[in-house]
């Protein structure tokens, strides 16, 4: 029977289920390809069970992460199917891929092997006096040609720009971390000072720039 044989009533209710059901399907597709977010939790620890502070927990896909605390603990959200990269200094990388379970929390305790790496055997020997030891030194027969020394590199201005251009080191971004943040929280109680509205500092620049040119 076709379609145009059937009354106008019956060709519209036709044409609206059959959108419903297009748009039910569409529906169902749209739900089963969107992945669930999930809150992951958990601990990290070596193979003593002593927790790790500081680990890298890392999502490469979606290019975030986040830092265990000197508990261990560490909590970031993820999509089901989110391969996660556990990383510390010291210890084998590792990852772990975040099951799809009908829960929107999941905790994980995570056991890191330690990097172990093989130095050269050293020997240690032992001077008495620092007359020995400077007896020794000078027996190393150490090369001081100038020869084999880049003039370039025992440039003051070289080595003054190297010591202003080098970057910190961890424990000079703590340190500088720390002082940001104890400034922070002083300057909530204070006005903030602008240095260039100071006539004091403009009369001390002049001053220099003064002697500068003479």
């Amino acid at each position: 029977m076709k379609l145009l044989h059937l009354p106008r009533y019956m060709r519209g209710f036709i044409a609206m289920v059959s959108v419903l059901a297009f748009l039910a399907i569409g529906n169902q597709a749209f739900s089963q390809s969107k992945r669930r977010i999930i809150q992951l939790s958990g601990f990290v620890t070596d193979s003593a069970a002593n927790v790790l502070p500081g680990v890298h927990i890392y999502v490469p896909k979606a290019g975030r992460g986040t830092t265990s605390t000197h508990a261990g603990f560490f909590t970031i959200p993820v999509l089901v199917g989110d391969s996660i990269v556990i990383s510390s200094v010291g210890y084998k990388r590792t990852s772990y891929i975040v099951p799809d379970l009908p829960k929107d929390s999941w905790s994980v305790f995570i056991e890191l092997a330690p990097d172990i790496t093989l130095l050269n055997e050293a020997v240690v020997m032992g001077i008495p006096t620092e007359e020995l030891f400077k007896e020794a030194v000078l027996a190393m027969n150490i090369p001081m040609n100038d020869s084999n020394l880049d003039p370039k590199s025992l440039n003051a201005e070289m080595i003054a720009l190297m010591s202003r251009t080098t970057p910190m080191d961890g424990a000079g971004n703590y340190k500088y971390y720390i002082d940001q943040w104890s400034n922070s929280a002083g300057d909530k109680f204070r006005p903030i000072y602008n240095p260039f509205l100071n006539p004091l500092n403009w009369a001390r620049f002049i001053r220099d720039l003064k002697k500068k040119k003479k």
